[in-house]
């Protein structure tokens, strides 16, 4: 067997070669994390069988990502160590030396003791999950963030418009009317048919011409700031509304065409879909990582937190809520 050590970095990694045996093949090397990089590396180990070979690399944020992709998509057997083991095998050293070329060679040793699990496809898959799903997460907090300042504009130049739309003003017929016009006063002075036959389209009828009259009237005596770059302001925030909205079906439809290739058994529980059963899948990645029920509640942050003082143990105790984020929102809407 052919162990190859990576310890990697955000611009350049470092790469060694040895044998089994322990005969060094090619001594710690830096390589570039481009095109230019990652071919050199493969210069390096094309030569030798891609059955006798074993790629290693720590399990470090996401730099990694690019090259264990790269050489996952080219058929290598990639490995992934727990930077906490090479942690351990670097302790265990009499010096403690921490370089980018002494980590090569704790990788390989970390190969040679079978301290490493090897990136398949499910894990190439439960990534991208991750990162969508993720991404998806950090769009509807944009949305909101607008949605909530949209409210705000609202209640500023036509604060009476949250009565007349009793399901709030996120709606279809709401944003077609403030996107028309947000302005009270030329609400007000709109045509009647005019107004009645955006609400009634929009609405798909549920708005009649009786509730245009009664929109013009509640315009007329509104007590809003007659400001202009109010209007502005709404115009523009519903537009970055729809856009986030937009974006956040995108990443939802490449989500559902990914767990739709998946042989998950997380679609066969009831209560759990494809957006939560993404998030699950992509926040906890290979699940034979935990060996018992307990530390995958301690990853979620589901596990209670402890109190002690004395003698004293407190029977009841809130979530630790240390975990990631996603995936305890994830199990506690499943």
């Amino acid at each position: 067997m052919i162990y190859v050590g990576i310890d990697i970095a955000k611009r350049t990694h470092y790469a060694c070669v040895m044998h089994s045996d322990g005969e060094i093949l090619a001594d710690p090397f830096p390589f570039t994390n481009d095109r230019a990089g990652f071919q050199l590396l493969l210069n390096c180990i094309g030569s030798y069988p891609k059955e006798q070979l074993l790629i290693g690399m720590e399990s470090t944020a996401h730099y990694a990502e690019n090259l264990t992709s790269f050489l996952f998509s080219r058929d290598f057997q990639v490995c992934i160590i727990n930077p906490i083991q090479t942690a351990s095998l670097r302790k265990s050293n009499i010096r403690k030396t921490k370089t980018d070329s002494v980590d090569t060679f704790l990788i390989i040793k970390a190969l040679s003791l079978h301290n490493y699990r090897c990136f398949s496809k499910r894990d190439y898959d439960s990534l991208q999950l991750k990162n969508l799903c993720r991404f998806r997460q950090k769009l509807m907090k944009a949305r909101t963030k607008v949605k909530i300042q949209l409210v705000s504009y609202v209640d500023l130049i036509f604060p009476e418009l949250q009565f007349f739309f009793k399901s709030g003003i996120h709606t279809k017929s709401c944003y077609a009317l403030l996107k028309t016009e947000s302005n009270p006063d030329r609400i007000a002075k709109m045509h009647l048919t005019r107004l009645s036959n955006l609400l009634k389209k929009t609405s798909m009828g549920h708005y009649t011409k009786n509730h245009a009259i009664a929109l013009k009237e509640l315009a007329s005596q509104s007590v809003g700031i007659n400001d202009d770059t109010l209007s502005l302001q709404i115009l523009q925030s519903i537009e970055q509304i729809e856009m986030y909205s937009q974006q956040i079906s995108r990443v939802e439809a490449s989500i559902n065409e990914i767990m739709d290739n998946m042989d998950s058994v997380i679609k066969t529980i009831p209560g759990i879909g494809n957006l939560n059963g993404a998030m699950i899948i992509g926040e906890i990645g290979d699940i034979s990582r935990f060996e018992k029920p307990c530390q995958l509640l301690a990853y979620a942050g589901l596990d209670p937190s402890v109190y002690q003082s004395g003698k004293f143990t407190a029977a009841k105790t809130r979530m630790s809520k240390r975990g990631s984020k996603l995936l305890r929102y994830a199990l506690i809407n499943a």
